[in-house]
């Protein structure tokens, strides 16, 4: 079984960014400001994915209030490690 790559912490105004492998593109989120931002961070996340061409992996957030540029650094991050750790 292949390893999972996490980056950031659950500080306040932080995020929790896991990727595992999958044969399919899942993302689940949990957000300490569910109601007002969970469609735009879960969009966040999937524009993301799509610009670095990543199709395939399971990628759980746990947001703690982070700003937009704040996820995305953590969600690249962790697709550079993931790459590397699974690419070679």
């Amino acid at each position: 079984m292949k390893e999972t790559v996490t980056t950031g912490s659950l500080e306040s105004s932080d995020c929790l960014i896991r990727l595992e492998p999958s044969e399919q593109l899942e993302i689940d989120l949990e957000t300490d400001v569910h109601e007002a931002f969970y469609e735009h961070i879960h969009t966040l996340i999937s524009d993301t994915l799509e610009e670095m061409g990543v199709q395939s992996v399971y990628v759980r957030c746990k947001d703690q209030g982070a700003l937009d540029f704040t996820i995305r650094a953590r969600l690249i991050a962790a697709i550079e490690r993931y790459r590397e750790l699974h690419d070679g």
